[in-house]
């Protein structure tokens, strides 16, 4: 039976295959023993693609997801800059053999140095270690760790992948050019079930203190006082700020709705706009996490402060600026998680043709066209990412 199981799939390249293809069925087989028990839900993997398109990380920056679960943000941003180096090489005009060497070169410098992911689940980063190595790569910086603990509890190779120094370390906050990491994309876990009760932990955090509403000043103060406990998505939108290198580091972060509306949360849209500036807002379908979970959420998009735009905003004067702002009304699925597609006016779903190249033959690299006509998935999440990206270079 074995060799019968071996005949029938030594034909097949999983280094070869779809990325989307391999992430779906590694997910389709470890969801449900992974999923949900500790706030921890996978991403969609069309919003994987739209916030990594928002962010627009390229092979010079450190990606980091704190939060990385099974790795479906760092395999999407890692196969996202992997498919512009081939692009750069292509484009290079040199020999074919000059290229590979440089394809070659370039990928091992990328994958080796500027991918960085934590999870404080131990099951989760063996499961991540597994998922890199199903999408090509098996040296990612993947590390077991309590992303919200002081940063002198970092193991010294983590403390190096993010790129923090002594200095950083002691003040718990990347402050100069050059220290930490320049890109992150992360859906923290949620709840008031798993809350962050450490004063150790909670200590090191403004978002760990308790903050008053000042009518003198008309803004929220921080006080001495900590809280009894925090729910965990409010503390990892200071800690992945403060783990940007400032003026230069871009955050997507999944929060949910309350955050930006709760009247008794003001104090945390409060510093996220003293420390960082907001590029964009993407309310998502209420379907977005669906069947999982049904939590409203939103992708905030943000770029730390520099020290000198920081110490501008320090004192309550706020930077004037355009940002970026759109509602995610169809996410391609409904919330018993079926595919939806467009249809029109007549209720019959619109298709569209398409060419796919395929090999011939086993060991030839000859391809040729395959045309087929598919269902258009109703999916506006790349759409608003394209949008994003325009409105980025109009700045």
């Amino acid at each position: 039976m074995l060799a019968y199981i071996v005949a029938q799939l030594q034909m097949y390249s999983l280094l070869e295959s779809d990325v989307d293809v391999k992430g779906h069925a590694y997910e389709t087989i470890v969801g449900s023993n992974l999923r949900g028990d500790k706030g921890q839900f996978f991403t969609p993997r069309n919003m994987c693609h739209m916030m990594v398109r928002m962010v627009d990380p390229s092979e010079n920056d450190v990606i980091l997801d704190p939060a990385m679960g099974t790795c479906g943000f760092l395999v999407t941003a890692m196969n996202y800059v992997l498919e512009k180096i081939g692009d750069s090489v292509d484009a290079s005009g040199r020999s074919k053999t000059a290229k590979q060497e440089a394809l070659i070169a370039r990928k091992r410098e990328f994958l080796s140095k500027h991918i960085v992911g934590i999870d404080f689940d131990p099951i989760l980063v063996r499961a991540s270690k597994m998922n890199m190595v199903m999408n090509n790569d098996g040296t990612g910086q993947l590390f077991h760790a309590n992303s919200l603990e002081p940063f002198s509890g970092f193991e010294p190779k983590l403390q190096k992948a993010l790129r923090l120094d002594a200095a950083d370390v002691a003040a718990n906050k990347a402050l100069q050019p050059g220290h930490g990491v320049t890109a992150i994309m992360t859906n923290p876990p949620f709840g008031s079930k798993i809350p962050i009760e450490d004063p150790a932990i909670l200590e090191s955090f403004d978002l760990g203190h308790t903050w008053s509403w000042s009518e003198e000043d008309a803004e929220w103060r921080m006080e001495p006082k900590l809280f009894s406990s925090q729910p965990p998505e409010i503390l990892f939108i200071e800690r992945c700020v403060r783990l940007l290198e400032p003026g230069v580091g871009v955050a997507a972060l999944v929060i949910p709705n309350g955050i930006l509306g709760n009247p008794g949360l003001g104090y945390v849209r409060q510093w996220i706009l003293r420390h960082a500036q907001i590029l964009g807002s993407v309310d998502m379908h209420p379907d977005a996490f669906q069947p999982n979970v049904g939590v409203q959420t939103s992708v905030l998009v943000l770029r730390r402060w520099d020290r000198e735009e920081e110490a501008y905003c320090k004192d309550g004067t706020f930077q004037d600026y355009k940002m970026f702002m759109a509602i995610c009304d169809h996410v391609g699925h409904d919330k018993r998680g079926q595919t939806t597609y467009v249809r029109d006016d007549n209720g019959y779903p619109i298709v569209r043709e398409q060419t796919t190249a395929v090999t011939g033959k086993v060991g030839s690299e000859e391809e040729s066209g395959h045309t087929s006509t598919e269902r258009v998935v109703d999916d506006e999440t790349i759409a608003i990412a394209d949008a994003f990206l325009e409105w980025r270079r109009d700045q």
